[in-house]
């Protein structure tokens, strides 16, 4: 969660500096964000469309496995000592 709070940070802080030289920013207008995240939420449709049709037990373990993670993103995870011993991130 760090990396995006700092992110966001370092983002608000360019905002600024731009504002005050008066500068437009490079990134996309906020319509072509939406744009993307329309995108996103759409090709997310069809899978839950056929497990909706499907109705097994399985639906709402496919919301969390399948769409969340691809729709949220995965945040980073901390590789803690007893991983690193035994070679490697587990879950």
């Amino acid at each position: 969660m760090k990396p995006y709070v700092l992110s966001a940070a370092l983002g608000l802080l360019v905002g600024v500096i731009y504002a005050l030289f008066h500068v437009r920013s490079p990134a996309p207008p906020v319509i072509a964000l939406v744009g993307l995240l329309g995108i996103l939420v759409g090709e997310q449709i069809p899978p839950l469309l056929r497990q909706v049709f499907k109705a097994d037990a399985a639906s709402t373990s496919w919301l969390h496995q399948q769409v969340k993670p691809h729709m949220f993103g995965e945040l980073p995870k901390c590789v803690t000592p007893e991983d690193s011993a035994a070679g490697g991130r587990h879950g």
